[in-house]
């Protein structure tokens, strides 16, 4: 098996492009549609989580051939910080604090936990 065929990695890889677009479904609208009515906001919302289920679901049935369900769930908190914060910096112009690095090492604490033998 090569390694771009690896289903960990291929999970990954999907969970990731799923998080964009779940990120930019949950929180885009703050910076774009700041001045449009709320359910203008949810629609436009949901048409982009549309694309994120369609990777997240097939991603998670693939994930779930090789991880747990709870190793499958730390994944994706993992990649959902290491997409959030570079979304908030970068694309909301958020600062970067302290607090982005104390989870994170809240989260090697979940992997180390979920993941031992």
């Amino acid at each position: 098996m090569n390694l771009i065929s690896h289903p960990l990695l291929v999970t990954a890889l999907m969970l990731t492009v799923s998080n964009l677009f779940m990120t930019f479904a949950w929180y885009g609208h703050l910076k774009n549609l700041a001045t449009s009515p709320w359910y203008i906001a949810a629609l436009v919302s949901w048409g982009i989580a549309l694309f994120e289920y369609l990777l997240q679901v097939p991603a998670n049935r693939i994930g779930y051939a090789e991880l747990s369900l709870g190793q499958l769930k730390i994944l994706q908190e993992v990649i959902t910080l290491s997409v959030f914060v570079p979304f908030a910096v970068l694309y909301m112009n958020q600062p970067l604090k302290w607090d982005y690095l104390y989870a994170a090492l809240c989260l090697m604490g979940a992997v180390y936990f979920i993941f031992r033998a």
